[in-house]
């Protein structure tokens, strides 16, 4: 499947979400827990990041209709848990925002998915705003994201090809 991606998501670069089994081992047991990597397929597709009344609006668009399926079912199976996104750059995790100040939902559109995180609260949408700001200012400069519900990746990819500028000679 060309619109997949294979990651590793038991941390995913996140602070305070380590690898399952590698925490410290209750009193009587052995320390020698070794814990494999949990991996999972998830959809590549363009993003991208815009403003919206009371908050921001993630799109989620694939070429490929299997990959497009497939994101569309595990955001269904996932529907009302935490959202959030997780940049990277060169493998390197650069970012991660968990949108907890606000009411996120997941919609379905003909090409994937489109996310709508709002606050009532003037201040919460500020920071969900400056949020949309800081993800479209990576994405232009050639970071990958991963949206994620429940930690669950369920989308990757990168943000849409900017237009190219022309020179006036």
């Amino acid at each position: 499947m060309n619109g997949t991606m294979m990651m590793e998501r038991s941390g995913m670069g996140i602070p305070g979400m380590g690898m399952p089994g590698m925490a410290s081992p209750a009193m009587g047991a052995s320390g020698t827990t070794t814990a494999s990597p949990n991996y999972v397929m998830v959809p590549r597709c363009t993003m991208k990041f815009e403003k919206c009344t009371g908050g921001m609006k993630i799109t989620c668009a694939c070429d490929d209709a299997m990959a497009c399926s497939m994101m569309q079912n595990l955001c269904t199976m996932l529907a009302g848990g935490m959202c959030g996104c997780c940049v990277t750059y060169n493998g390197m995790t650069v970012c991660t925002c968990t949108l907890t100040m606000g009411h996120c939902k997941c919609e379905m559109t003909e090409t994937g998915v489109c996310f709508t995180c709002t606050s009532g609260d003037a201040k919460c949408c500020e920071m969900i705003q400056a949020y949309c700001d800081c993800l479209t200012t990576m994405l232009t400069s050639g970071c990958t994201c991963c949206v994620m519900m429940n930690n669950t990746p369920v989308a990757c990819g990168c943000g849409e090809p900017a237009p190219a500028k022309t020179s006036k000679r």
